[in-house]
């Protein structure tokens, strides 16, 4: 299971706990965090706000608690404006290049007879 999946079934997972409401992990919205804020990934809240009857900040807070206690990728949280941003622990992430990187077939796709033209961008294009 990769990091996107795992964190949509712990909000899943969260969202039932915390408000008895069951809500599929492939309707989770997530996205990559803007640079400007710091975390990994965020959840958008909105969409639970009506099922939970709170304010989407608190949704967010809530949320947060329980996947940092859940969640042992998920090192840590902040929610700004109802977006949640995950921030994931180093060990998931040095773990995930060991595996790769021990993987020789990572990355390398079968021949399927076609022909690819890789091209590369120079300074002076």
């Amino acid at each position: 299971m990769n990091i996107l999946q795992i964190i949509k079934q712990g909000v899943s997972q969260g969202v039932e706990q915390l408000y008895g409401q069951a809500i599929a992990a492939d309707k989770v919205t997530l996205n990559e965090t803007r640079k400007e804020f710091e975390g990994d990934f965020t959840v958008v809240v909105f969409p639970f706000t009506k099922m939970a009857r709170k304010k989407p900040d608190v949704i967010g807070e809530e949320l947060g608690t329980y996947l940092v206690g859940a969640v042992t990728e998920i090192k840590s949280f902040n929610v700004i404006k109802g977006f949640l941003n995950l921030v994931i622990d180093d060990a998931y992430w040095a773990s995930f290049l060991k595996e790769h990187y021990a993987n020789v077939h990572y990355g390398v796709h079968p021949s399927n007879g076609r022909k690819v033209m890789v091209e590369f961008s120079s300074p002076n294009t």
